[in-house]
């Protein structure tokens, strides 16, 4: 709690901006006063009020608040002597604590947002501010959160879901002011959880209006910021004003996602703007690589719409479209809409060479700038020594530039575990280690990874394991990571760092992985990972595809989208082939491919990725 002065925006101006909307603020004091009173019913400009809002500041003094236990658990004083007479424990500090109301209430609170129960939670707001018991930042933004998640919230028999609705925004408006009367600083998750309050408004102006103001108090907004203003806009229509909200994001440094990509893609398709069309399939490609069905359906619709028959150049020009792959580095060229006609649009898959069985056009491997590779590495040395031990990892750095480079390396806890039901097998990772040797190109042994709690216990004592492990060691291939250590820092840094292939049928999409927070990460997994697929003869090695998984636009102008339906592991991964109709202009897309096809082997360098 802060004790004396300190100097913060200025809510009270904030506050004027809510206080003064057009709409009633309902404050449902029902159990203080016989009748419902209103805020402020005065006509309001959201922009010419807002103006008025600066990051000016004021003085306040907050008192602390303490519970009746925690006021008698304070030990006393003899006033005669000065000393102690009644020393607490530690055990009653805490007691006192727990038992304090405002501690109560945050449990409380607490509870009502993992069931996300509206109801209770106003009536215990309710009680709190009828017995005094002040409220804190935490308080009010579940509060604040629950009364914008109104749409998903329990409900009582008695009531409807448009009371609950209706009442839950009432009320959430009405905490933000009493909020910001009690002024309690808002923080990112106010700002947004009033948002999403304005958006079920329909009041998707305000929500992003709200989201201005948080730059205002040295606040950064985050996606979820923003979403109440994109998606309300997109959903009334208004394309200009959602490419405004989408022009701050990018501005701001916040990446669309495909939920926000999708809903753009939609507006834009309906708007009849094929120019942000086409912006956004790229957009898509760099971001999502896979879409969902949902976004699928979205793609779909537009190809097949009489707007997408109406766009595209018949005489391109083929150097310019093949200068765009080189420069993209494969599978994009970027020069616009490029045919003419109707498209044909099918649910297609590709066979094992990237070959659509469709239209019979072939699917490339996108290269990887090695510069990319370089930086990811930095990057990931980086995160494993703040979360590894530094002279640990160092130690290891200093092992692979001794031993190395590799050609692959073997997660050889993945690999030696069949499932979680079966034992390591050592026979198993031995299997595997020999495969990967023999296609090597320099038939040198792969560097494993192990555990140093593998290699020396469980199935290591055994004769086989021992024999098995030394011979490893005297080949150098063979790294065991120290006790207290996560592996997967260890293999995944030594495959990025050797520009080499990684054998392990781990996804990783934990959260380890989501740290690096990098749109290369999946691109390098695509080219570097090799998987196993069990069978009665053993695992058998599943090499990475020769092309790129992610959505590809062609030199004669098709697209390939592939989704997220299938693995090409168990089964076909789905892709859509939208191609125009062949027409006189098929030979000028036949020279352009071939162009295309010529700079790309030409001009193109192979890099660490290929």
């Amino acid at each position: 709690m802060l004790r004396g002065s300190c100097r913060m925006p200025r809510t009270a101006l904030l506050f004027s901006f809510f206080s003064q909307c057009s709409r009633p603020f309902v404050c449902w004091n029902r159990r203080y006063t016989s009748h419902p009173h209103f805020c402020h019913q005065t006509s309001f400009n959201v922009k010419h009020s807002l103006s008025k809002i600066n990051a000016g500041s004021f003085s306040f003094y907050r008192t602390s608040h303490l519970s009746t236990l925690s006021q008698t658990a304070i030990s006393s004083i003899d006033e005669p002597t000065g000393k102690n007479t009644n020393r607490i424990s530690r055990r009653e500090k805490k007691k006192a604590a727990y038992e304090d109301p405002a501690n109560v209430l945050k449990h409380k609170l607490n509870s009502c947002s993992k069931h996300r129960n509206v109801v209770e939670a106003l009536q215990l707001y309710d009680e709190a501010r009828k017995n005094g018991i002040p409220l804190n930042l935490d308080h009010y933004n579940v509060l604040l959160y629950l009364c914008s998640s109104h749409s998903s919230v329990k409900l009582d028999e008695s009531e409807s879901n448009a009371d609950i609705s209706n009442s839950g925004l009432d009320r959430g408006f009405e905490i933000f002011q009493q909020m910001l009367i009690d002024k309690i600083v808002p923080n990112e998750a106010t700002f947004t959880n009033a948002a999403r309050l304005a958006a079920a408004r329909e009041d998707p102006e305000m929500a992003f209006e709200l989201v201005k103001q948080m730059k205002g108090f040295g606040i950064v907004p985050k996606l979820r910021s923003y979403e109440p203003a994109l998606h309300g806009f997109c959903k009334k229509g208004d394309a200009e004003k959602a490419y405004e909200v989408d022009a701050e994001m990018i501005a701001s440094g916040v990446m669309a996602e495909e939920p926000e990509l999708s809903a753009l893609l939609n507006l834009s398709a309906n708007a009849k703007k094929e120019d942000k069309v086409y912006e956004i399939l790229h957009r898509l490609r760099a971001t999502v690589r896979q879409v969902s069905e949902s976004t699928l359906q979205v793609i779909e619709d537009w190809f097949k719409s009489e707007d997408a028959a109406k766009v595209g150049e018949k005489n391109w020009d083929a150097n310019k479209v093949a200068e765009g792959i080189v420069q993209g580095g494969g599978g994009w060229h970027g020069q616009g809409w490029l045919g003419s006609g109707r498209w044909k649009v099918v649910k297609t898959c590709m066979d094992e060479t990237g070959m659509c069985l469709s239209c019979g056009e072939k699917l490339v491997g996108i290269d990887i700038d090695p510069k990319e590779t370089e930086n990811f590495a930095a990057s990931l040395t980086r995160l494993a020594c703040e979360r590894e031990v530094k002279s640990n990892f160092n130690h290891f750095q200093r092992w692979l530039q001794q031993h190395g480079p590799f050609d692959a390396v073997v997660d050889g806890a993945n690999v030696g575990l069949a499932n979680m039901h079966d034992s390591f097998s050592f026979s198993r990772l031995k299997s595997v280690v020999e495969e990967i040797r023999e296609m090597s190109p320099s038939k040198r042994m792969p560097l494993i990874i192990l555990h140093k709690i593998r290699v020396t216990g469980g199935p290591a004592q055994s004769p086989y394991s021992k024999k098995l492990i030394e011979k490893w060691k005297q080949n150098g291939a063979l790294y065991a990571t120290p006790h207290g250590s996560n592996d997967d820092w260890y293999w995944l840094y030594a495959a990025v760092s050797c520009k080499c292939l990684l054998v392990t049928n781990d996804e990783m999409r934990d959260h380890l992985f989501q740290l690096l927070g990098s749109s290369f990460f999946p691109r390098w997994k695509e080219k570097h990972q090799v998987r196993l697929s069990s069978s009665t003869k053993g695992p058998t090695l599943i090499m990475p595809s020769p092309y790129s998984i992610v959505i590809q636009e062609s030199a004669n102008g098709s697209w390939h989208v592939p989704t997220v339906t299938g693995n090409d592991l168990d089964t076909q991964r789905q892709w859509l082939c939208a191609t125009r109709s062949r027409d006189t202009s098929s030979q000028q897309k036949k020279r352009s491919r071939d162009s295309s096809l010529h700079h790309l082997w030409t001009a193109i360098p192979a890099s660490a990725g290929t």
